[in-house]
């Protein structure tokens, strides 16, 4: 006897749908300690543990998840948008919470979906430090774009004075000299004096950079005075740089932290392979989790969205683009990993470079379908690696190929 308990989450309250054969009882409860206390006492009713089926609803379906893991029930979780598919091929008529609660059972009667495997909390506060990872690195590009309108208006030549990606030695220049008429109005000794401490720099970079602002200080013509507004706002955005750049590095630090404690040698055996460094390693650990609770390495091409779709509509069946129905930071990570492996094999090689650029080179479109086919290899090295507990072997690795070719 199959008994199915559909959940429809939303910020509040949930609606709840239990289906056994033919019986079908319906109910509301907030997504609070009362809530769940009466979602478990109608679970409880049933001496074998019921299915349990919801959508991934972000903050919201979180705190369901941790009462259900907290009591012992497996549940399934389901990404919103497969679920809208399945709902579609005629589950869904009408668009209320009952409705989908009533349909997310349905679903899991017809499809029989696997319950999700709990992972350890390591992981779970693993991918809650990789989303304030992604969160401050986007605070981090909007607060740049900010600190460069304004630059062009107080001192916009400051930008060129070094020639490294702009970081946090060029965030604390631009806070001590936010305008050109403030490196005007102080002698080249007093800047070197202020700047020759920093991170990397000594005595004769200092005065390299001095000079230079003095030069380009001179040539400036700002828009706004040195007593405006936009002064004070060039030294605001450079302080916030400063600290959302400290922030993001504590939370790679507690990440990095996490994994070295894991019951495993997870990190070590992706920073194994070439191009992977350790902040790529912790981040794919972060949003994949525990890798090995997949069954194989379509279900990881399935969490991330690059399963192929498919459309098929009476006598019509094709194939479409990647699905992109799951993890799109880690699919954004992976992706970014090809590159980066791509680059390292120039001095340390790899087998999935050369699949990247053999493919390149016989290809005169459709770089993006090449990335995604090399994240797909990609996906099954790490997955074989972790699986079988081993370090990246380039050697071992083209034997393999060959045996497969």
């Amino acid at each position: 006897m199959d008994i199915v308990f559909g959940i429809d989450v939303s910020s509040r309250e949930s609606s709840v749908c239990m289906l056994m054969d033919d019986t079908r009882k319906e109910f509301k409860i907030s997504n609070d300690s009362f809530g769940f206390k009466e979602l478990l006492k109608n679970l409880a009713v049933f001496s074998k543990h019921p299915q349990i089926i919801f959508e991934a609803t972000g903050v919201y379906s979180r705190r369901l998840q941790k009462f259900l893991e907290d009591y012992g029930y497996d549940y399934v979780i389901l990404n919103p948008l497969k679920a809208k598919k399945e709902m579609d091929q005629g589950l869904r008529h009408n668009k209320t919470d009952k409705t989908d609660a009533y349909n997310l059972a349905r679903i899991q009667l017809q499809n029989r979906h696997k319950a999700n495997k709990q992972e350890a909390e390591d992981y779970h506060r693993l991918r809650a430090l990789s989303r304030s990872y992604e969160e401050l690195t986007s605070d981090i590009v909007s607060a740049k774009n900010r600190l460069h309108r304004i630059l062009q208006l107080t001192f916009p030549e400051i930008e060129t004075v070094v020639s490294t990606p702009k970081n946090r030695n060029y965030w604390e220049l631009v806070k001590l000299f936010p305008h050109c008429q403030t490196v005007r109005e102080i002698e080249a000794e007093d800047i070197i004096n202020k700047i020759k401490d920093f991170k990397g720099y000594g005595i004769k970079r200092a005065q390299k950079i001095a000079q230079g602002l003095k030069e380009l200080a001179n040539k400036a013509y700002p828009v706004a005075e040195l007593d405006s507004p936009e002064t004070s706002d060039v030294i605001y955005y450079a302080q916030r740089l400063i600290q959302l750049d400290q922030d993001r590095d504590e939370r790679l630090k507690q990440m990095v932290d996490i994994s070295k404690k894991l019951p495993n040698r997870d990190l070590e055996i992706l920073t194994s392979i070439p191009g992977f460094a350790q902040t790529t390693a912790v981040r794919v650990l972060a949003e994949l989790g525990d890798i090995r609770r997949f069954d194989n390495p379509n279900k990881i091409d399935a969490f991330i969205g690059i399963d192929p779709g498919r459309y098929q509509s009476g006598q019509m069946d094709s194939r479409l683009g990647i699905t992109k129905h799951g993890n799109a930071i880690a699919r954004k990570i992976l992706y970014r990993a090809v590159g980066q492996i791509d680059n390292a094999s120039k001095t340390n090689p790899c087998h999935i470079a050369d699949y990247y650029e053999n493919k390149k080179s016989s290809q005169s479109k459709g770089f993006k379908k090449i990335a995604i086919a090399s994240v797909h290899k990609l996906i099954r090295t790490i997955y074989a690696l972790i699986k079988n507990d081993q370090l990246y072997s380039y050697e071992v690795a083209k034997q393999n190929q060959r045996r497969k070719s």
